[in-house]
């Protein structure tokens, strides 16, 4: 009723399923703050959660025993008490320029049983790497949501259901029309862009995890459709993108979530650096040492080592 999507429902549902089975506890009238406290312990010192972890599980209990309360079935909300863990602040795993690279370049070399696999799977990963599309977004794709023409992408109802347009790169550009061309010639006409070579229908999100494992394996470093995303957004940051443009497109409701990729891309930083007002425009690092202020400073501070 409230609108959430399939992937968030079925996230709640396991949540509810795990620590029914940890705890052993499929009894409304069995579950105290004790039994919630001992579920959420056991996480962190037998299972090894990370903060982001414990908090999903302890968000989706707390909405389902708060519903609960709401529904007369429980007194009081067994959860209330328990503080969330301060969250890790990782920096987003991503790939680096050569390294995204050299993926595009091993699925085009890639020796596929049939033209069509070659042409969808390098549009596929193409898409991920220049637009940063979501799992689900890109698998919702619609047929008619690319506009290669005019060089845009339309992601319907992304995640927080909003829309939102994608400017298309001329890499990515060439990469969707062959693999258009390829989709023509099998009379593929299911409305999804990326379609099933063995039926007329859309890439499963299964047949999307087994390309991605098939093609990890071949690459010999392991990634994620969402370290793909994060390799856009570090890329697009690199090459000077604005950060205000690059929260538009990666759909980011809030700004702080894209300047997280601020701290991923010492590029970007090692360039903005070059602003400050004292540093020389035309120096290097090893020019600067060649200066006869760095070598009487550098004999100064040798001297007072010794």
């Amino acid at each position: 009723m409230k609108g959430y999507s399939k992937t968030t429902i079925v996230r709640y549902r396991s949540n509810l399923r795990l620590f029914t089975r940890l705890t052993g506890t499929t009894d409304l009238a069995l579950v105290t703050p004790e039994v919630v406290r001992s579920y959420f312990f056991r996480g962190r010192s037998e299972y090894d959660w990370s903060s982001a972890t414990f908090a999903t599980y302890l968000k989706s209990l707390r909405v389902f025993f708060r519903w609960c309360v709401g529904a007369g079935l429980l007194s009081h909300n067994p959860t209330d008490g328990i503080q969330r863990p301060s969250l890790e602040k990782k920096l987003p795993p991503r790939l680096s320029r050569d390294e995204a690279l050299r993926l595009l370049e091993l699925i085009d070399n890639y020796p596929w049983y049939d033209p069509f696999l070659r042409r969808r799977n390098h549009a596929l990963f193409a898409t991920f790497i220049f637009a940063g599309l979501r799992k689900q977004e890109l698998l919702h794709l619609r047929y008619t949501d690319v506009n290669i023409e005019n060089l845009t992408l339309f992601v319907h109802q992304g995640k927080g259901r909003k829309d939102r347009y994608i400017p298309v790169a001329g890499p990515l550009a060439a990469s969707l029309a062959n693999y258009a061309e390829e989709r023509l010639r099998l009379r593929k006409t299911c409305p999804e862009f990326f379609a099933s070579l063995t039926h007329n229908g859309p890439l499963s999100d299964t047949g999307l995890r087994n390309l991605i494992t098939l093609i990890v394996r071949a690459f010999g470093k392991k990634f994620s459709a969402h370290k793909l995303r994060h390799t856009f957004a570090t890329l697009m940051l690199e090459g000077g993108c604005d950060i205000y443009a690059l929260s538009n497109m990666m759909g980011h409701s809030d700004i702080k979530t894209t300047a997280l990729y601020l701290a991923a891309t010492p590029e970007h930083l090692r360039g903005q650096m070059s602003k400050h007002p004292l540093s020389s425009p035309n120096s290097t690092p090893s020019e600067y040492a060649q200066t006869p202020q760095f070598r009487s400073r550098n004999k100064a501070l040798s001297i007072s080592n010794h």
